[in-house]
Parts: structure tokens; C-alpha cells; sequence
């Protein structure tokens, strides 16, 4: 029950904040590996892309990979959080004398973070595909022509077999495991100290949403710069072997990256990614909070 109460949560906070999600790709795609000042910019900031994709792209545009960001939003917070929560049912989380451990939670949120991620990999991957797409006055990054999701997955499954499907799994994970040991281990300490203090009654929902913003922050710091990479080795065009054609790994994006958009390439998108993240770590760690505390309230 505990990693489907936990992808459920992320599932009804993946319908709210996909739209920022595809504004997120494209802004982080926008001017890949080219000199500030040196491209059109089509959004210029979340605002304004939100009005421009509508726009050109049409309103429904704005909830573009919503079957794949549903997808993996259910199989890799199914098994991030429902693993956390077993561990922490279990009192791993805790010292010997019973106080919350915030190495361990960190340890513990990025390792099932890991594992949620690598597995969901090939649906990540077609999802950054299909947000990126767009009309050509608009168009940033590669673009591929994919019909939807289960044409993308067949397509590259015969393409390039299992190693393309996986292909950007690893690049991946840096993200993850900063955002997912960031977030958990964050979000259960102020939970604990808000507890403490007292501050609202005890079992509030507002406990979890006061623990939630917190953490969204702490997220949003953390992962963004492995966030932009994360986007840039999914999306970039690959060779008949199904190799990427413009970075060869984590390590080179980021340097690329740095080398040429300077400081600020490596933060490309993060307005977008605040407004996305935030809400997003708030609804499912809410979410995921209530359906636990119904779930034990009314089986026990």
C-alpha cells in the first residue's frame, strides 16, 4: 500500500504541474551550447512562455507528455517513497535513542531515488522528447517526431534495443539523487521540528504543507543545475547506434554547459524550475502525508 499511496500522490500532482514541466524543458533547451545574446529567444521568461506556447502551440500543448509524466511519476514515486516510507516505518531513519536522522534520511531518500529513476528512465526520456516538440517559429533543442508514447518507446526499443531505451539513464541520476536526498531528508526535519515547536496542532495537514515548502526550496537549489543536464542528455540527437551526438556524459554537459552559456546556462529554466518543483514537492508530499494518515487511520 505504501508505494501505491505513494505514486498516486505524485500522480495528482503530476496533473497540476505538467504544464511547468514542458515550460521547464524548453527554457532549459533554449540556446543549447550557444553564447548569451547570441540566439533568439522565444521565452523569456515563465510567463511568457506559458502565453507563447499557448499561442502558437495551442492550449493543449501545455499538458504535452502528460501520459509519460504520469507514468513515471507513478512508477518512480511509487518505489522512491514507498521505500522511504517502509524504512521509515521501520525506524532505519532513527538513532538509538529514537531522534530523527538526517544522514540517514538523506542516505535513504537518495538511494530510493536511484532506484525509482533508473527504472523509469526510458519513459523520462520519451516525455522530454514529446515536451520539447513543437512548431518550428518556436522550436528549441532537437526535435523529434514522435507520435505519442508507446510509438516513441517501440521506436527506439528497435532502433537501438534496451541500451537506447536506457540511453541518458545514468546522466540522470546526479539529478535525482541531489533532489530526492534533499527533498525527503528536508521535508521529514521540519516536519519533526514543526512537531516540536508545536506551532500547529498535532496531525495538522499543515504540518505537512508548512514541511513541504520548506522542502521545495531546499529542491529547488539543489537539483536545478543536474536538472538542466538531466533535460540536455535525454533530448540530443543520436547517432545509427543510437550514441548522443553532442555530450558524452554528465561530466562533459556540464562543462560545455559552464564553457559556453557561462554560470547562468547551468541555472537556464530555474524560475520555471521554482514555480515546478515547489508546487509539485508540496501536492505530493501532501498527498503522499494525507493518504498515509487515512490509510492507518482507518485500518487500524
Amino acid at each position: 500500500m505504501d508505494f501505491l499511496m505513494s505514486g498516486l500522490a505524485a500522480c495528482g500532482a503530476c496533473l497540476f504541474t505538467n504544464p511547468l514541466e514542458v515550460v521547464k524543458t524548453r527554457m532549459q533547451l533554449q540556446g543549447e551550447l550557444q553564447a548569451p545574446g547570441s540566439y533568439q529567444r522565444h521565452y523569456r521568461n515563465v510567463f511568457h512562455a506559458f502565453i507563447t506556447i499557448g499561442k502558437v502551440d495551442g492550449l493543449a500543448a501545455l499538458q504535452k507528455g502528460l501520459a509519460p509524466a504520469l507514468l513515471y511519476q507513478f512508477l518512480m514515486n511509487g518505489i522512491r517513497l514507498g521505500t522511504y516510507g517502509l524504512a521509515e516505518a521501520k525506524g532505519y531513519l532513527h538513532t538509538a535513542e529514537g531522534t530523527h536522522s538526517p544522514l540517514r534520511s538523506a542516505a535513504a531518500g537518495a538511494l530510493a531515488g536511484v532506484l525509482g529513476a533508473y527504472l523509469g528512465s526510458p519513459i523520462y526520456m520519451v516525455k522530454t522528447h514529446l515536451q520539447a516538440q513543437a512548431a518550428s517559429e518556436i522550436a528549441v533543442g532537437h526535435q523529434y517526431k514522435h507520435q505519442g508514447m508507446f510509438q516513441a518507446l517501440t521506436e527506439i526499443g528497435q532502433k537501438h534495443g534496451l541500451v537506447g531505451l536506457w540511453r541518458g539513464a545514468v546522466g540522470g541520476l546526479p539529478r535525482v539523487i541531489a533532489g530526492s536526498s534533499t527533498q525527503l531528508c528536508t521535508f521529514s526535519s521540519t516536519k519533526d521540528l514543526i512537531t516540536q515547536w508545536e506551532i500547529f496542532p498535532p496531525q495538522s495537514w499543515k504540518v505537512a504543507l508548512a514541511a513541504a515548502m520548506v522542502s521545495g526550496i531546499a529542491v529547488v537549489l539543489a537539483m536545478t543545475p543536474f536538472d538542466v543536464v538531466s533535460t540536455r542528455l535525454y533530448n540530443q540527437p543520436t547517432d545509427t547506434q543510437g550514441k548522443g551526438l553532442m555530450y558524452r556524459g554528465v561530466l562533459d554537459a556540464l562543462l560545455q554547459t559552464a564553457r559556453t552559456e557561462g554560470i547562468f546556462g547551468m541555472y537556464k529554466g530555474i524560475g520555471a524550475s521554482y514555480f515546478r518543483l515547489g508546487p509539485h514537492t508540496i501536492l505530493s508530499l501532501f498527498f503522499w502525508d494525507q493518504l498515509r494518515f487515512l490509510y492507518y487511520t482507518y485500518t487500524k
